[in-house]
């Protein structure tokens, strides 16, 4: 399955930011990519360095004019199409959603994203309610798609119950960058662990892995880009710049996994009497 990511640096302008998006969704799409993948938070800058209650405001009704573009593009080149909108449930309510587009613009699913952080330039709680519909994949005429969202990559309690669920591919939508104040040296393995424990999944799986990332400085925070692909061993298919913007399109064997899995039948051999403390916070 021929697959796009798409790797932007943002500005404050919703219109230059989905101008700019649209274009390269069509550009992939005539170079015959089938799914397309965009980064967290895609219509705006990162908003949620600060707690601020006017940001508010950039939030949009599920559905409503933010999924009628989408849903339009969809159409028009034929892709299924993974987004990442922030969600106006309610007054008050808000969600970091994804939204998934199936090829005739319908909407084929949505992800509410479950782990919220709260670390500096990272204020998420304060905008978000956490997702209360749970890890379950998407159905799409591409595949069944176990779409997470950023925070959720570190977890690999949320890739495997996607991939129990039947999910076939796990789909990173994300923003994550550097602390200025770092050292170069923990810059690079914060960078290396994002892309390690990602691989990881997708090896403990048994599934490709899509991770597609944000680049590009906003107020003073660098975020590290390197969106890339990988197969059901870990293997990386394609890997983006740290600092420059992309549109990467692959090619994911999706036949593949079936074979990785009879080698190394990680799913067979797990000891389900075995695990009751991992619904625990702790176990001392």
């Amino acid at each position: 399955m021929k697959t796009g990511l798409i790797q932007q640096h943002n500005t404050d302008s919703r219109v230059d930011n989905r101008g700019r998006l649209s274009e390269k969704i069509h550009k992939l799409a005539e170079k015959g990519a089938e799914l397309v993948v965009l980064q967290e938070l895609h219509d705006s800058l990162y908003f949620c360095k600060t707690e601020d209650v006017d940001k508010f405001d950039l939030a949009v009704a599920i559905p409503g004019e933010a999924t009628d573009f989408y849903a339009s593009i969809a159409k028009a080149c034929n892709i299924v199409l993974v987004t990442s909108l922030f969600e106006r449930r309610a007054a008050g309510l808000y969600h970091n959603t994804a939204v998934v587009f199936e090829r005739d613009g319908n909407i084929a699913g949505i992800y509410r994203k479950m782990h919220i952080p709260d670390d500096p330039a990272y204020y998420e709680k304060f905008y978000f309610a956490p997702g209360d519909i749970g890890f379950q994949p998407i159905n799409t005429s591409v595949g069944r798609l176990g779409v997470l969202v950023c925070w959720d990559q570190w977890y690999p309690e949320a890739a495997r119950l996607m991939t129990l669920r039947g999910a076939e591919m796990l789909i990173y939508p994300t923003a994550i960058g550097f602390d200025p104040a770092d050292s170069p040296e923990e810059q690079r393995r914060q960078r290396e662990a994002w892309i390690t424990v990602q691989r990881g999944h997708a090896v403990a799986n048994g599934i490709p892995v899509v991770a597609c990332n944000r680049v590009g400085e906003e107020e003073k925070v660098p975020f590290w880009g390197s969106s890339f692909v990988a197969g059901p061993q870990g293997e990386v298919l394609a890997q983006a710049s740290e600092c420059e913007e992309a549109e990467l399109l692959v090619d994911i064997d999706m036949q593949r996994s079936e074979q990785v899995r009879r080698w190394w039948p990680f799913l067979r051999d797990r000891r389900i009497d075995a695990y009751d403390g991992l619904c625990s916070r702790y176990l001392l």
